[in-house]
């Protein structure tokens, strides 16, 4: 026996015996004790209504004409670049929306109502960069088409990984939790 290793091995580190098995196996996130990661649900149920609200909007705004971006006979008639202008109403809208919201707030409206936030993986507020970065991934949802196949794919993988990470969470390297289960030291620049 004594070239092999002991199977029992004594925990030295601060953390729980259980924390330290998960972290050796999936490199676990540096994410404060006690911290609970947003179900897809919550997160689903949260873009749904962000977009209602400023699809809502942008009704009221142009007296209806955002449908356009919608019409496909408008796309091929002569007309089509009423539909390319709505569309990209659309994109900058919802850019503005989530940028400025995350910026300011660490959430949108929607995510505010279900009690999330976004903070970067390891707890702290997430930079300008990392905002911009999120965003305009983002923006890849309101595709038709590709972008629901892009937003089903992310859903399946949240609930897949242990992190509740999507491939948007995992490029900027941010997380969604529930916010009042953050510290009050990492949840002071929640609004």
């Amino acid at each position: 026996m004594s070239n092999h290793e002991s199977p029992i091995s004594i925990n030295k580190g601060k953390d729980t015996l259980a924390k330290v098995i998960v972290s050796q196996k999936h490199d676990l996130l540096a994410v404060p004790e006690g911290t609970i990661l947003a179900s897809r649900v919550d997160r689903l149920a949260s873009f749904v209504l962000d977009v209602i609200v400023i699809t809502t909007v942008l009704v009221i705004i142009t007296n209806g004409k955002i449908f356009y971006a919608w019409n496909m006979s408008m796309w091929i008639s002569y007309d089509f670049h009423y539909s390319l202008m709505m569309t990209f109403v659309i994109f900058t809208a919802h850019w503005l929306y989530w940028r400025l919201s995350g910026v300011y707030l660490s959430r949108s409206i929607g995510q505010k109502l279900f009690g999330l936030a976004i903070v970067a993986d390891d707890g702290s507020e997430m930079t300008s960069e990392m905002w911009d970065k999120r965003v305009l991934n983002k923006l890849l949802y309101l595709i038709p088409l590709i972008g629901w196949y892009k937003g089903i794919y992310d859903l399946a993988r949240i609930s897949q990984r242990h992190t509740h990470q999507s491939n948007i969470d995992l490029k900027v390297n941010s997380i969604v939790v529930k916010a009042f289960s953050l510290p009050p030291f990492n949840r002071k620049h929640i609004k």
